[in-house]
């Protein structure tokens, strides 16, 4: 089999992506920074469950440093990149647009630039549908995104610009990939399923920025890394929205599921809704259906019951875990 690179392995579906290209037999050089943007005993943890696989290769390597970056490609050859690395979280670029910038477009440049001198063919990106703020719903790829709300939406805008140059100038053929409110088993404690599976069981008050009645297209981290892998396919360029492609349920329901799997009672506080986050989102997915012959295949309440299973299944370590 192909040997990949995919960066921000460490990472939530990076993790997750990792594992099913083993799975499916590929050799996967994982790249990592290990940053302390959350609690990184979660990053272990995850590099754990693959570090023992023969066909795995790890490097603790930012791709803001191209010097590092040439060294692995020197080694190795790589047929796609995987990039999954990123800045990530629409709040936090608020408080510190900087590493925003260094990573979403500096680290991206970085690797479309050794792609190229180094003849990698296939160039994969994360992204994400914060882009869509304001647009009319479902979101479709087509529609202009050129007034991202927050400074995390317009770096990642910026990386899919500069992918694009690459693939016009190089002939890199690109696939960037819109994740639409990703979910599942050892998700960042930032994240809104997280911080409210553990403020339930812990009794705690959930923190909910809003109502509750803004809504999204929850996407399992399994049917992500499904898509991602398939993403594989030779397409030109594309951009292709990976979501659930169902109506849009409310951040109110997601609490109600999980209350119910834990069997206990959910205590709601409430604060000002955040005017850089999306009421709602809502993704049309022909495109991925057409192209990648993909669908989502992971209901919500079968989801989330996966989440509290492994949380439960493992309680000591997510109790150890800082939610920040």
């Amino acid at each position: 089999m192909e040997t990949v690179l995919l960066t921000g392995v460490a990472g939530f579906i990076g993790h997750r992506t990792c594992e099913l290209l083993l799975e499916q037999g590929y050799t996967v050089v994982g790249l990592d920074n290990l940053n302390d943007y959350y609690d990184l005993k979660l990053k272990k943890y995850r590099l754990a469950s693959i570090s023992d696989n023969p066909n795995f290769n790890f490097y603790e390597v930012d791709i803001e440093n191209k010097k590092d970056l040439e060294s692995i490609f020197t080694k190795y050859k790589f047929k796609t990149i995987f990039n999954l690395a990123a800045r990530a979280g629409v709040r936090y670029s608020l408080v510190n647009p900087d590493v925003y910038v260094s990573t979403n477009i500096q680290g991206g440049l970085n690797l479309l630039e050794l792609a190229r001198r180094f003849g990698v063919t296939k160039y994969i990106l994360a992204s994400t549908s914060s882009l869509y703020a304001g647009k009319e719903m479902p979101f479709v790829e087509a529609l202009n995104v050129n007034e991202p709300l927050s400074p995390y939406a317009a770096t990642k805008k910026a990386a899919e610009s500069m992918a694009y140059s690459y693939h016009h100038l190089y002939n890199i053929d690109v696939s960037i990939l819109r994740y639409f409110t990703v979910y599942g088993p050892l998700s960042r404690p930032d994240m809104a399923q997280m911080r409210f599976m553990r403020w339930i069981d812990d009794a705690s008050e959930i923190q909910l920025y809003g109502d509750g009645e803004q809504s999204r297209d929850f996407t399992h981290v399994d049917d992500i890394a499904r898509g991602t892998i398939l993403a594989q396919k030779k397409l030109g360029y594309e951009v292709i929205n990976l979501g659930g492609g169902n109506n849009p349920i409310s951040v109110n329901r997601m609490i109600q599921i999980l209350a119910s799997e834990l069997d206990k009672k959910a205590i709601v506080k409430h604060f000002p809704f955040n005017k850089a986050d999306m009421v709602t989102t809502w993704a049309n997915i022909q495109k991925a259906k057409d192209l990648l012959h993909w669908s989502p295949t992971i209901d919500l309440e079968t989801g989330l019951k996966s989440c509290v299973d492994h949380y439960l299944e493992n309680k000591n370590f997510y109790q150890s875990i800082e939610l920040g």
